[in-house]
């Protein structure tokens, strides 16, 4: 279908945000939730709706899946959202020039907002909150993997944007189609900002297809180090949280590196995995070492692909090195820059990859699950950027305001 008349819709919808106060916009979302809550049964019932569709072996199912208990979980962000201050403007920075001029710079909103993402309805909830918090309207293109869960997401908004008067235009989902991915991609003039979340399949496509801005999010290639003066409780606990708490998410741990010497307490470190049947792909001093203290049906010969793969189930690959500077250099060159971690009890050897790891969030004896907006503190989030223009790491309210330029005088004219 062609799109432009949502597009326009949307894009003249959003002017209408301006005129919003930052009370009103509390009250919608308190509503929001409540109405979720309310329709639980109705948005559980579409969801399985979609889970029908996908083998519950497949990774995404996991991230498909909307509960109870996940719904409330939305709720309380949406209205951990609706509490926090407004992003909106505030003064950056203020100046008055010696000609008299007053000059400020104030954070506004993007506009319009595009979503792309796979088999995660979480998004929709989280998407609108974060928008209509940070003055924003936005345009959802999800998978169609997720189309029953999405739609009646949105109609559960819509009913409530409804009943405040507010043009319910400022929240649009399109058609699960390749043709209106495509259009959304070059939607010039009517989307300011373009959000992908999903596989690193689906990110390159997006980044190599788009010709309106893009914030890159989502792809989590994690690894975790246990240095040679690592703590063996606090280390076991990590690894086990950072691999099993949710495995589809991109801040699960997907590679251990293990310093050489050690090897022997290896066995111990992963030891609560195996409760998980949690394959392990290690190098042959790792696997030597896991011998007769390991599932042997869960151990495997790490190949190439190994490391650098983003295995989104209950798998992880191990890595031997001889020094912090070996791990630090394998990280660089297979990290996606998302979430790394060292569990370490030198202070020198955690300030040093502190320093030299170059990703979003860097992590010192705790697991990367962390890595979200609301665990941050942030309300909720819309992605984690593991790209360094505008916003890295998890992003919220204030990375979805640009900010312009207000300029007062009293007559002055340029000589």
């Amino acid at each position: 279908m062609d799109c432009t008349p949502i597009f326009q819709e949307v894009s003249k919808a959003s002017i209408s945000l301006n005129r919003l106060s930052n009370q009103e916009i509390a009250d919608v979302l308190m509503h929001v939730a409540k109405a979720a809550e309310e329709q639980c049964d109705f948005i559980l019932s579409e969801n399985a709706e979609d889970l029908k569709k996908m083998a519950s072996t497949d990774p995404k199912y996991d991230r498909l899946k909307l509960t109870e208990k996940r719904i409330g979980e939305l709720t309380s962000d949406i209205r951990n959202v609706a509490g926090l201050p407004s992003p909106l403007g505030k003064i950056w920075d203020e100046t008055i020039r010696p000609n008299g001029l007053n000059i400020k710079k104030v954070t506004v909103p993007f506009g319009v907002i595009g979503i792309i993402y796979e088999a995660r309805p979480n998004v929709t909830f989280d998407v609108f909150s974060l928008c209509i918090k940070s003055g924003n309207a936005c345009i959802l293109k999800g998978g169609s993997d997720a189309i029953h869960s999405n739609t009646a997401i949105v109609k559960v908004i819509h009913e409530v944007l409804v009943q405040f008067g507010i043009n319910k235009n400022i929240l649009a989902l399109l058609p699960a189609g390749r043709s209106e991915t495509e259009q959304l991609l070059k939607a010039h003039g009517f989307v300011d900002l373009l959000i992908p979340r999903g596989s690193q399949e689906l990110i390159q496509f997006v980044r190599e297809n788009a010709s309106i801005p893009v914030i890159e999010t989502g792809a989590g290639i994690c690894h975790t180090y246990f240095d040679e003066s690592g703590d063996v409780e606090k280390g076991r606990l990590i690894i086990h949280n950072a691999k099993t708490r949710r495995v589809s998410v991109c801040n699960a741990l997907d590679c251990l590196l293990v310093h050489e010497s050690r090897l022997n307490d290896l066995w111990y470190l992963v030891d609560l995995c195996s409760q998980s049947e949690v394959e392990l792909f290690a190098d042959d001093k790792a696997r030597q070492a896991l011998q007769g203290k390991y599932p042997a049906n869960l151990i495997h010969a790490a190949s190439p692909d190994s490391y650098g793969t983003e295995f989104l189930s209950y798998k992880m690959a191990i890595k031997t090195v001889s020094s912090i500077n070996e791990a630090i250099a394998h990280i660089a060159k297979y990290s996606s820059k998302h979430s790394e971690a060292i569990i370490s009890e030198k202070k020198e050897e955690i300030q040093l990859f502190q320093k030299m790891v170059d990703a979003a969030t860097v992590y010192a004896n705790t697991s990367t699950a962390f890595t979200d907006g609301s665990q941050f503190g942030l309300g909720a989030e819309i992605g984690i950027s593991t790209q360094k223009l505008h916003a890295r790491g998890p992003m919220a309210l204030a990375e979805l305001t640009s900010y312009k330029w207000i300029i007062e005088g009293n007559g002055q004219i340029r000589p």
